[in-house]
């Protein structure tokens, strides 16, 4: 017994294992005894276990495997259900063990026997729970089940499907109300007349339309006009954000505290990114979920002006700049889910892909001049770049900068320049909480309003 429990267990049963070494011993004393009678036993003691392990591996039993995550995609630290429904669709092989293959960092996999007490229909089905503490896209799966012959000889074990992607998706952060939104209000709409000419009149005023109810008409203005007139309605608009996320390597590859690390899955996927790189995912889907509570649209560049997710692979549509609701809302975190570090990892910037926060940039922006607030997510910049990247603060209602880096202090030149072109820009490392980089802006408005009032008084006394 101690000799068959060190042979390998993948191909055969204790039982075909002992079935083998009665074989060989048959054939040896065969050989020594001369005797026909062992020899015939020894080769139908070896060739039994052959057949059955060819036998089972040519003639797989069959099944179809179900898998539904619920919910479909999950936040990170958030708990998802897995349903499994395992049914057969060839011939009955009576009981068998079945696994569910997991990445190693969700821990065990599961293991279960086809088919369960609860089967109906021929169908067994099965749940569990995963939960993640990393983003990113992991392959569930597939089902491995071990099958024997009918003699329980051999074995073999194989997969029934191919498995399932779960989305995990980075966990907004709430962050506290702000000034930011500008002239339009955290409210998420504003008001907005069309004025064909100086006469307020005119601008609140239209001609009576058959089902308008009465008491929206304007006597003054129907009397002036000598035809009934009734309040025009004030048009809403929905106010809009542009969010530019940088995730080029060589922003947030710098130095030895945000040295390259490649996250896996266990399954073969790895996502290429660092800690600061981390800290930029989480800010844009706070930011993110933050302005969609208000209403606001959303729209994503990266710094060369293309759409920010267009090499994600977890993008739904990574072509698609702009996002309306909570639909657009769930596209940008799935987007978000598997966005790793792009760029060439060991050689400058300028030496591959387009130049960043070129006039392709600037473009983009000025297509939407004035429509709302721009967010620029930064890695480290270099200071040529913080120029190019200045003059984009003029196509925004308000324009906000968060630079993440290790060494913010190395940053200062960068933020100067963006500061003189427009952008309130601050620099700060991944142990700072997003909540209170974005309460940063605030602070700094109400830091200058306070030394603008000091001024003013000061001037006072000295006149």
């Amino acid at each position: 017994m101690a000799l068959t429990d060190k042979l390998p267990g993948h191909l055969f049963s204790t039982r075909g294992w002992g079935l083998l070494v009665a074989g060989v011993v048959s054939l040896l004393l065969a050989q020594v005894m001369g005797r026909r009678d062992l020899l015939t036993l020894g080769i139908l003691l070896i060739v039994l276990p052959l057949v059955s392990l060819a036998g089972i591996r040519i003639l797989k039993p069959r099944f179809k495997v179900y898998r539904e995550f619920s919910p479909a995609s999950v936040e990170t630290s958030s708990t998802t259900t897995v349903r499994l429904a395992v049914a057969r669709t060839g011939a009955a092989t009576g009981q068998v063990v079945m696994e569910e293959r997991l990445p190693s960092r969700f821990g065990e996999s599961p293991a279960f026997r086809f088919p369960s007490r609860s089967a109906v229909g021929g169908t067994s089905r099965y749940e569990y729970h995963l939960r993640s503490g990393k983003r990113g896209q992991f392959v569930i799966g597939p089902v491995t089940a071990e099958f024997t012959d009918p003699f329980g000889l051999s074995l073999h074990r194989h997969a029934i499907d191919d498995g399932d992607t779960l989305t995990v998706t980075p966990a907004a952060v709430e962050l506290p109300a702000t000034g930011l939104a500008g002239a339009r209000g955290n409210d998420g709409v504003t008001a907005t007349r069309i004025r064909a000419n100086p006469s307020d009149d005119d601008v609140m005023t239209r001609e009576y339309r058959h089902g308008d109810p009465m008491r929206r008409v304007h006597w003054a203005a129907t009397a002036r006009h000598g035809a009934l007139m009734v309040r025009q309605e004030e048009s809403v608009t929905t106010p809009e954000a542009t969010i530019i996320l940088d995730h080029r390597w060589a922003a947030f590859a710098r130095g030895p505290g945000a040295a390259f690390s490649a996250t896996s899955a266990g399954d073969g996927h790895e996502l290429v990114t660092t800690e600061t790189f981390e800290w930029a995912v989480t800010a844009a889907m706070s930011v993110s979920a933050h302005l969609a509570e208000r209403n606001y649209a959303l729209r994503f560049l990266d710094p060369a002006g293309e759409p920010a997710f267009l090499h994600s692979p977890s993008a739904p549509e990574p072509a698609a700049e702009e996002y309306t609701g909570s639909a657009g809302l769930q596209s940008i975190a799935e987007s978000l889910a598997a966005i790793q570090l792009s760029g060439a990892h060991h050689a400058p910037a300028s030496e591959s892909g387009p130049r960043p926060f070129d006039d392709r940039l600037l473009d983009k922006l000025s297509a939407h001049r004035q429509r709302g607030p721009v967010m620029a997510i930064l890695g480290h910049l270099q200071p040529a770049e913080a120029r190019a990247l200045s003059a984009a603060a003029g196509f925004g209602a308000n324009a906000f900068a968060v630079v993440v880096t290790e060494h913010p202090a190395d940053c200062q030149s960068a933020l100067e320049s963006l500061r003189s072109g427009g952008w309130r820009a601050v620099a700060v490392t991944p142990a700072t909480s997003v909540p209170a980089a974005w309460s940063y802006f605030d602070q700094r408005d109400a830091a200058a309003a306070t030394a603008a009032a000091d001024v003013r008084r000061g001037t006072g006394v000295s006149r």
